[in-house]
């Protein structure tokens, strides 16, 4: 079963975001805390969202996403942030019901786009995504500021902020 995450899930999608970053190979790197993802996903301005993937009502995975804007299109779209199935309930059909409700979120919508990104060592992901029809973009490399080099820029901008 697929839902919509509540506000008592912040617990539980915050675990497993550790547990991705662990996955992934960078444990350190997930420094959000309960109050920061509570405020980003039911705040009054929400800044993301999140689904649940549930299996006999105890949830074994999550999707979060954002609203991202094509100029090209004229249309909103979907990013998919993170996307994580706990290791044993992995083939259960989990992931691909968390995309599916993505995809319908798209369509109903009327967003024409739904992207994420993977890590190039993620063999198996990429088989999965390519399973369902997801395309790489081969010709584009994702580019990311942060820390020194964020503050550097940041400081080299106009007083006016433009």
């Amino acid at each position: 079963m697929i839902r919509e995450a509540l506000p008592d899930d912040v617990p539980v999608i915050l675990a497993m975001i550790g547990e991705l970053a662990a996955y992934e190979r960078v444990p350190e790197a997930a420094r959000a805390t309960e109050p920061q993802l509570k405020e980003a996903l039911f705040g009054p301005q929400p800044a993301a969202f999140a689904l649940i993937a549930e299996d006999a009502g105890e949830p074994v995975g999550f999707a979060l996403w954002f609203r991202n804007f094509s100029t090209w299109t004229g249309t909103h779209g979907v990013y998919l942030e993170d996307l994580y199935v706990r290791p044993e309930a992995r083939g259960g059909g989990h992931g691909k019901a968390l995309l599916a409700a993505l995809a319908q979120i798209c369509v109903a919508r009327g967003y024409e786009r739904f992207e994420w990104s993977v890590l190039d060592w993620n063999e198996p992901t990429i088989g999965f995504y390519r399973s369902i029809g997801a395309e790489p973009m081969d010709e584009w490399t994702v580019f990311r500021l942060t820390g020194d080099a964020l503050h550097s820029l940041a400081g080299s901008a106009p007083a006016n902020g433009a």
